[in-house]
């Protein structure tokens, strides 16, 4: 068996007495909710009602679905329920990378290609970026304000046998005419002046950073503008396909005001981790709970001492990666590293309060960057991603195609929830006799992942993936038997 070793972050720990006064002054809230100030509200369903199109799930599927499917058919009714308000869970609490990548791993730094991967990666990185790029026109004529910042991203390697990954993603991106530039240690130190940084590959048009709340809300601005309709405080209760005594599909919802039913011709199923209203795809997901730690606004002369000036997102390249960014106002948000996944893989707000997962954050931040020694956190918090046995976005359907569902976001659903609303009314217009898409053509929107074991195998399973990842972080990056398999298979729990 491989030697372990340690990282980066266990041969630097900072302090206890630093670490406690980082978090000392701490709320457990989120930072890009907390940031919104006063923001509008929606009513909730107080009648039974009628759409040609109905979207359940106020997150960014949710919303790019109501709002492309309002621009596509101007005419049609488009309602949307959302069993809380808009933008609240995932959508809300993501550190705002809205990249070009549709599946982990086929660009990036990370170990080579798997040869289980379901689609050419060639062909799934120019709709990525033909997929940022639409983002990025919405963003200008819908004037969406969120903070959109077209800066690019840095992979980091943080451990020398990672420098490798780095150089092959440079290579591959030499081969695709993608625009990048590889750093060595001085020059990706001068660069961000971090003591972790054993090398970075730049690549300026893989990703924007957003306010991931403020693009919630203003998706949800703009679609009301233009004509959806939209219901907060709803829960949708059930579903019933279309059958011989309607022609129609039933949501089936409750509010304060009472049970309700939106009947409509077609629906658009975006519940990201929460239970899926069509009973055969709730395996097809699990929910994994990942964290993040904002600080107090950097004064001018920290922000000096620690670079950065390019403002991109950054990630490191371990499996259990951070990922971190500025905000507006100059703070970080750092987070990622520890995925947890809840006893019986139900969702609760109960998952969220995670001090030992945000501690650790605080003293990955101040490892990272021990210049910020003194300054305190301001906010801590979790939420919930769906994490597929496969990388990447995946869709089902039901009632010839009339319920479309897509899931299976994990990491990259900034971008990638608007790829999904576009596949799901790419087949509504197939069904009404248009032809197919290059995005309907994949094989990742043809076939749905295979689903998660029944617990409590699935769990025994995760945490032996888990297990499996955290020992490669400590072995040079050198994957077992179980991941080798896994990746033979095309299947992974890297996010």
């Amino acid at each position: 068996m491989a030697r372990l070793l340690q990282t980066v972050f266990e041969r630097n720990v900072p302090a206890r007495s630093v670490v406690d006064h980082a978090l000392g002054g701490t709320r457990h809230a989120v930072f890009w909710l907390d940031d919104l100030g006063e923001r509008a509200t929606y009513p909730a369903l107080s009648a039974s009602t009628r759409a040609d199109i109905a979207v359940v799930g106020g997150g960014y599927t949710g919303l790019w679905s109501a709002l492309r499917a309002k621009q596509r058919h101007p005419g049609a009714r488009v309602v949307l329920v959302e069993a809380r308000s808009v933008g609240w869970a995932a959508s809300g609490r993501n550190g705002g990378f809205c990249g070009a990548r549709l599946a982990h791993g086929h660009e990036g730094g990370r170990p080579p290609d798997v040869p289980g991967r379901p689609d050419d990666p060639g062909l799934l990185a120019r709709l990525g970026q033909e997929n940022l790029a639409a983002i990025g026109t919405a963003v200008d004529t819908l004037g969406l304000d969120c903070q959109w910042e077209r800066t690019g991203v840095v992979d980091l390697a943080t451990e020398p046998h990672q420098i490798d990954w780095l150089l092959d993603a440079a290579a591959r991106a030499a081969r695709e005419g993608l625009p990048h530039t590889f750093l060595d240690r001085a020059k990706v130190r001068a660069e961000i002046a971090s003591p972790t940084y054993e090398a970075g590959l730049v690549r300026p048009d893989a990703a924007a950073l957003v306010h991931p709340a403020r693009l919630a809300t203003e998706l949800a601005r703009a679609a009301s503008e233009l004509g959806v309709e939209i219901f907060e405080q709803t829960r949708v209760t059930g579903l019933t396909p279309p059958g011989r005594a309607h022609d129609d599909a039933v949501l089936h919802t409750l509010s304060r005001t009472g049970e309700a039913t939106v009947r409509a011709a077609r629906v658009l199923l975006g519940t990201s981790a929460f239970p899926p209203l069509l009973p055969h795809y709730r395996r097809h997901t699990v929910p994994l709970y990942v964290s993040a730690v904002a600080t107090e606004p950097l004064p001018a002369d920290l922000l000096g001492a620690v670079g950065w000036r390019g403002r991109q997102g950054l990630t490191d390249l371990a499996n259990r990666s951070h990922r971190y960014r500025l905000t507006a106002d100059d703070r970080i948000v750092f987070g990622g590293y520890d995925a947890g996944y809840p006893r019986g893989g139900r969702v609760s707000r109960a998952h969220e309060d995670r001090p030992e997962t945000f501690r650790r954050l605080a003293e990955h931040l101040l490892t990272t960057f021990p210049q910020l020694e003194g300054l305190r956190l301001t906010h801590r918090w979790s939420g919930a991603i769906d994490m597929p046995t496969r990388p990447g976005v995946w869709f089902g359907r039901t009632a010839g195609g009339r319920i479309q569902h897509a899931a299976g976001l994990a990491g990259l659903g900034v971008a990638g929830s608007h790829f999904a609303a576009q596949v799901m009314l790419d087949r509504f217009d197939v069904l009404d006799g248009s032809p197919g898409t290059e995005r309907t053509a994949l094989r990742t929107v043809r076939r749905a992942p295979v689903p998660f074991p029944p617990e409590p195998v699935a769990a025994a399973g995760i945490h032996a993936v888990r297990t499996a990842l955290d020992r490669a972080d400590h072995q040079g990056g050198r994957r077992d038997m179980l991941l080798r398999s896994l990746d033979a298979l095309g299947l992974s729990l890297d996010t």
